[in-house]
Parts: structure tokens; C-alpha cells; sequence
């Protein structure tokens, strides 16, 4: 008579896509994270430069989360700004493939704050949900230690993925102003539009709602989005601007995609988001200290 090992390794081979299939719940259930790993993040561990081979000074940032996982980005000083653009960037990459864009913003006469997520550059850890927010929250200590007494602007921004943190964060803190770009309304909106995500989105824990954190944000918003986005549907992203609270804008950016529409824009870019900046409200004339970080 077989062994039962024996008859299980017979019925694994002669079912082989069903029993591939109950492997993969099994270790989706037993290793947390699994599947939000395999589907929503593409970090690259290597630089491919820093901010000085566009000519630009910069501090090397080195930051430690509450739950004790050291990050790295970068603080690029902008001589007489009177503000600091504290950027999310998007699921995949590094901070390194955004240098022409940190150069761009740099250029609107402001500071520029960017880190990598855990598991991303030379970030220690493994990203989730929830790291990127305390990924997040440590980004913006950082900024009242050293830069929250000098009476600047505090404007936080984020790209598709990023923007969802960026949104979080700014529920908490009531920054200045809050710019998101070709960012979608919840992970849920998002896996419907994708596949196999969409299938498995159920069986994981991922979130990423924007939208039900944005009317808790009331400072000033700009919502860019690509009326051709191929990644996150446009719809999405003017979604995301409807539900959001005054006061806020919405920039539709005529035939860009997802990846290329800070170029195809063009200088109507710069343009729109200086119009943007100068519109918030005036820097703090006293040396008040910031919002302090809420844990909601």
C-alpha cells in the first residue's frame, strides 16, 4: 500500500495547477506582505547618480522610522526659498531616476526633501503599506527638527503611488499645500483595472485609500493627471479631485501617459505649479513650531 507522502506527491503531479494554486494561498497566508511585494513594488537598490551631476548641492540624509529601519534621500538647498517640497515618488526606481524632475521643482525657487522607501536605494528594509507611511512620518520629522523653526513652507507632493502617501501624511499634518500626480483613488479602484492584481486583491491587506483620507486635507490642492495615462486611468485621478475638499485645482495634461508627463507638458508644467506655490498662503512670519505629527 502507498505511504501517504506517496499518494499526495501523485495527486500533486496530476493536479498540478490546482495544487500550484493552494501553494500560493498558503504562502501568501503564511508570509505577510507576499503578494503586496510581488505586485506593487519594483524597487532598484543602485543609485544611477545623485543631485550633483546636475550641479546642484545636496545633503546626504540618513533617517531612522519608529519602527527603527534607516532610510536615505537626499535635502537639496535652494538659496532664498522660502519653502520645501517634500516628494513621494512613485512604486518603482529610486530616488536617483527622478534627478531631472527634483531639478525641475528645484528650479520654482524651493527647497527639495526626497527619500527612498524602505527597500528601495540605499533604504534598509522591505516596503509595505504601512513602513511607507512611517517611511513617511520620518521624512517629516526630519523637516521640523531642522527646517520647521526657520518660518518656511512645508508642500508636500507625490507620484502615482506616492501620492496616496503623500496623501496620508498630509491628513496628518496640515502642510501648506498638497500636490498629487497621476495618483488613483485606492488600491481597490486600482486592482480592478489590473490583472491577476485584481483577482488576488482580495486575499491581501492592501489599502492605499486616498480617497478616504483626502477630505480630511484642507490645505490648498493641485491634482495633475494625464487625460492618456496607460498605468492609473485618468478617471481615477479626477476621481480622487471630486471627492477632495476646497480649495483645490485640477491640472489635466493633455496626451501624457503616466511616465512621461512632466515632458510632455513642457513648460506649462513649471508654469502651473509656480502659479500653484504662489498662491498658498503667505510663510509664517514667527518661528511657530509645525503641526505635530498625529498617529491616527
Amino acid at each position: 500500500m502507498p505511504v501517504p507522502w506517496e499518494k499526495a506527491w501523485k495527486f500533486a503531479r496530476n493536479h498540478w495547477p490546482l495544487t500550484g494554486f493552494f501553494l500560493l494561498i498558503i504562502a501568501i497566508v503564511m508570509t505577510p506582505h507576499l503578494l503586496e511585494r510581488l505586485f506593487v513594488y519594483y524597487p532598484t537598490k543602485e543609485l544611477a547618480g545623485d543631485p550633483s551631476q546636475l550641479g546642484l548641492r545636496y545633503e546626504d540624509l540618513f533617517l531612522v522610522t519608529e519602527d527603527n529601519v534607516r532610510l536615505h534621500g537626499w535635502f537639496v538647498p535652494c538659496a532664498g526659498a522660502t519653502r520645501t517640497l517634500l516628494i513621494f515618488h512613485g512604486n518603482a526606481g529610486n530616488i536617483s531616476h527622478r534627478l531631472e524632475w527634483i531639478q525641475l521643482l528645484h528650479e520654482l525657487n524651493c527647497h527639495i526633501l526626497i527619500i527612498d522607501y524602505r527597500g528601495y536605494g540605499k533604504s534598509q528594509g522591505s516596503p509595505f503599506e504601512e513602513g511607507l507611511y512611517r517611511d513617511a512620518s520620518a521624512a517629516y520629522e526630519w523637516w521640523v527638527r531642522e527646517r520647521g523653526s526657520t518660518g518656511e513652507q512645508l508642500v508636500v507632493m507625490g507620484e502615482s503611488l506616492g501620492g496616496c502617501v503623500a496623501v496620508d501624511l498630509a491628513a496628518r499634518v496640515h502642510p501648506a499645500g498638497l500636490i498629487v500626480q497621476s495618483t488613483f483613488t485606492s488600491a481597490w479602484d486600482m486592482a480592478k483595472t489590473l490583472f491577476p492584481l485584481g483577482l488576488l486583491q482580495p486575499l491581501t491587506d492592501i489599502r492605499f485609500n486616498a480617497a478616504s483620507k483626502i477630505n480630511r486635507v484642507h490645505c490648498p490642492k493641485l491634482v495633475i493627471h494625464g487625460n492618456r495615462d496607460e498605468i492609473v486611468p485618468y478617471r481615477l485621478g479626477k476621481k480622487l479631485y471630486e471627492v477632495a475638499p476646497p480649495p483645490k485645482l485640477f491640472y489635466e495634461v493633455t496626451g501624457a501617459g503616466h511616465n512621461d508627463l512632466v515632458w510632455t507638458a513642457g513648460p506649462e508644467y513649471s508654469k502651473r505649479l509656480g502659479e500653484f506655490l504662489s498662491q498658498l498662503p503667505l510663510p509664517r512670519k514667527t518661528a511657530e513650531r509645525p503641526a505635530p505629527l498625529s498617529r491616527q
